[in-house]
């Protein structure tokens, strides 16, 4: 039977077990949307993970959402992820980089000091309902700039770059998000991709631009080094997708021949199990699994790669309090408990001194 604690072969990067650090958006990055030192020594200090993915990372100005999150659209951004990556390696993990745009998700506060007067675009003119937290305190979502097809295709461009400086930066490959209401997922949802040309007005069309994005930088890093992240039916950020197998049957049905590393589903409810039990079949590569539950994803979920239901979990919270997780997860506990106070934002605590197990 196979286990958690058993090693896995990514497509070629060999993982010392199944289990995995979640994308966590932690605000903490320094002048010119860098990461520092402090980041470096968060991501070393959870090696002993078989897979950490990272935080959302913008792959441009305009693809930043919240306040103080790294980009790698830079060439000092890419140099400082090489202290990140050169440090979880020298431990011995394994890191995989998060290429996250935010889409209208976001406020032109957060854009403020970036040249040419940014706003945050969208698929749809169509702003989403709530409030996004700023330097200034929470405001209000705006009405977010449609992209036109000549930016929709500078924006694909924008995801393979910043996949090209995450190998530059010695990344062992790049996560694309394409959940939780961001750019990706907008493109997804029928509620917020009302376009009529060849970006939407079907499911083929919904589906065609998250299935551009992962061939493209497919194309450019490997598909091998590519990992696609998708949650249907999740209603995050104002997402409303009523009945999304179609949706995410054909997106799967567009990605499968390519041979990606990964595909990470992360479930929305108690219900979307029977679609990730569906994808399950329909995607032959390795499935990366953030499950459904009631809390936090806890040990108990580890059954779910003896059972088979999937070939890597992913840990969030429990990972962002225990540094050692893995050693934990064997031992069944004890386990730190997160601080919710210090999730976004702010210096070391509740960031790089939850203690490991003596010994």
């Amino acid at each position: 039977m196979t286990t958690a604690f058993d090693p896995i072969d990514l497509s070629g990067t060999q993982l010392a077990n199944r289990i995995a650090m979640a994308p966590m958006t932690r605000s903490r990055a320094g002048a010119g949307r860098v990461p520092t030192g402090l980041t470096a020594e968060y991501y070393a200090q959870r090696a002993s993970a078989g897979l950490i993915i990272t935080e959302g990372i913008q792959p441009s100005p305009v693809g930043q959402g919240y306040p103080d999150t790294p980009g790698l659209h830079s060439d000092e951004q890419t140099a400082a992820w090489r202290r990140v990556t050169d440090a979880v390696h020298a431990e011995g993990g394994r890191i995989f980089a998060q290429i996250m745009h935010s889409g209208r998700i976001g406020h032109p506060d957060l854009l403020a000091d970036q040249p040419g007067g940014l706003r945050p675009v969208a698929p749809s003119a169509v702003a989403a309902r709530g409030k996004v937290f700023t330097h200034e305190g929470p405001k209000d979502y705006v009405t977010p700039h449609e992209l036109t097809d000549a930016e929709v295709r500078e924006t694909i461009a924008d995801f393979v770059a910043a996949a090209r400086n995450a190998v530059a930066a010695g990344f062992d490959g790049v996560e694309l998000h394409g959940a939780n209401g961001y750019l990706i997922h907008q493109f997804l949802a029928p509620n917020t991709n009302l376009r009529t040309d060849a970006w939407g007005g079907s499911v083929e069309g919904r589906v065609r631009f998250a299935a551009e994005v992962v061939k493209a930088v497919a194309a450019e890093i490997g598909p091998e080094r590519t990992g696609l992240r998708i949650s249907p039916g999740n209603p995050f950020n104002d997402i409303d997708e009523p009945a999304p197998e179609e949706t995410y049957t054909a997106l799967v049905a567009a990605i499968e021949p390519l041979g990606l590393a990964y595909l990470h589903v992360l479930e929305g409810g108690p219900d979307s199990r029977a679609l990730t039990l569906e994808l399950r079949k329909r995607f032959s590569g390795t499935l990366v699994l953030n499950p459904a539950t009631e809390g936090p994803t806890s040990a108990e979920e580890l059954a779910l790669i003896e059972n088979g239901t999937a070939d890597i979990v992913a840990f969030g919270a429990l990972f962002l309090a225990n540094p050692d997780l893995p050693a934990r997860l064997r031992a069944n506990g004890p386990y730190n408990t997160p601080d919710t106070a210090t999730f976004y934002g702010g210096d070391h605590r509740g960031y790089t001194d939850y203690p490991a197990l003596a010994g």
